[in-house]
């Protein structure tokens, strides 16, 4: 999900945000990288979401090999990453107005009210267009974890591991059980309805918002402790460590995603006492794969430096306004998936679903480049948060 702080983490309060030219490369590409990891994946499970099946189509060696590569490389990598830039923009919204002589008390107001609208925003989201809303998520880790802002390096990786524990193997054995409980329903469902729909995506929303916070609050807190180093404003300084993370987080990704892919590709009929443990895996191996892939795009950036050609140029402005960039692809999911409006997801193989969800991707990239063209505007999402955190000052 698209980190939300990318605004005002480079500007001063009341101020106007910084120019795309004035900003660290390297958070905002990664974050217009992963959204085509998300916009991908949704994609992908989307498509046997809509038709009501539970399974891949693996209708031949593409299919075959897209479901594999998407469970290797993209399924529960790209949320980690962002979760970690989430804690990364916040520490800098924190830094900053310290700098500026802000006290505690007010900075943590500042990041409570932000935290507040996300929550609504994040419900409207969910109320009105999509049941897998990762903005009020964030918001309510804004609202509960701001005092980690402040914890000493010891006291934030300590919380940070132990939420990588107890939260993922949570979130792994109750997302197995409410998988297999689609699974089992399938077809036998009715047609959906907008009224079923809406009612689908807050129940859904009430079980999985919850979950979602639990696995969220590691990356976030990695995302802390590298703020503290500027690992991406300075990649040139620590190219070692960025290095070592790029090599074993990417590593871990597909070796810890290997099960999970023999799964879904129906090579491996693993025992159902065993997938909760294997989709657990999965999930600690995205962890490090999304660090993994921020350590990459941070050492990437490094070796452009000034040096941004159209394509990157693009990519950044999709980064610096990926709250608005992943509302578009919620509405295009509105408009392709249900059966009472185009409802052409159930209709097409893995590999096309995919293929869809790289065209939506592009488009939204399209969208934010314009808007930068235009002025260097930010995108609707942002302004409308900016404001509501802000005010008019």
């Amino acid at each position: 999900m698209p980190d939300p702080t990318a605004v005002d983490s480079a500007s001063p309060p009341g101020g106007a945000p910084r120019s795309g030219s004035a900003r660290s490369l390297a958070p905002d590409l990664a974050r217009g990288l992963m959204l085509l990891v998300i916009a991908t994946v949704h994609a992908h499970l989307f498509r046997f979401a809509a038709d009501g099946s539970s399974s891949f189509t693996l209708d031949g060696p593409l299919d075959t090999a897209v479901t594999a590569a998407m469970a290797l490389f993209a399924e529960n990598r790209g949320y980690p990453m962002f979760a970690a830039l989430f804690g990364y923009g916040l520490t800098w919204i924190y830094l900053r107005r310290a700098a500026e002589g802000r006290e505690w008390p007010w900075v943590r107001r500042l990041l409570r009210r932000r935290g507040r609208w996300m929550v609504a925003i994040g419900l409207a989201h969910t109320v009105l267009i999509f049941f897998g809303d990762i903005i009020a998520v964030y918001g309510l880790i804004a609202l509960l974890f701001t005092a980690a802002l402040r914890f000493t390096d010891r006291r934030l990786l300590t919380h940070a591991f132990a939420w990588m524990a107890v939260g993922s193997l949570v979130y792994a054995f109750v997302n197995t059980a409410v998988f297999s409980a689609f699974a089992e329903q399938g077809a036998a469902a009715g047609p959906a309805t907008p009224l079923t729909d809406l009612v689908g995506r807050v129940v859904s929303w009430a079980v999985l918002g919850p979950l979602l916070v639990a696995i969220s609050v590691f990356p976030f807190m990695i995302g802390v402790w590298a703020a503290r180093r500027r690992l991406l404003e300075e990649p040139d300084r620590h190219r070692s460590l960025l290095r070592r993370i790029a090599a074993f987080g990417i590593t871990a990704a597909v070796l810890g995603g290997i099960p999970q892919a023999l799964i879904n590709i129906e090579v491996w009929n693993a025992p159902a006492a065993a997938e909760p443990w294997v989709f657990w895996l999965h999930l600690l191996a995205g962890y490090f794969g999304g660090f993994g892939y921020a350590a990459l795009t941070a050492l990437v950036a490094g070796r452009l430096g000034e040096r941004r050609g159209p394509i990157v140029t693009a990519l950044a402005a999709t980064g610096r306004r990926s709250m608005t960039c992943y509302l578009l692809q919620s509405v295009a999911w509105a408009v392709l998936m249900p059966t009472y409006a185009l409802g052409v997801m159930g209709s097409l193989s893995d590999a096309q679903a995919v293929g869809v969800g790289v065209a939506v991707w592009l488009a939204t990239v399209v969208v934010a480049d314009l808007l930068r063209r235009a002025g260097d505007r930010q995108g609707p999402a942002e302004w409308v948060l900016r404001r509501l955190t802000y005010g008019r000052t």
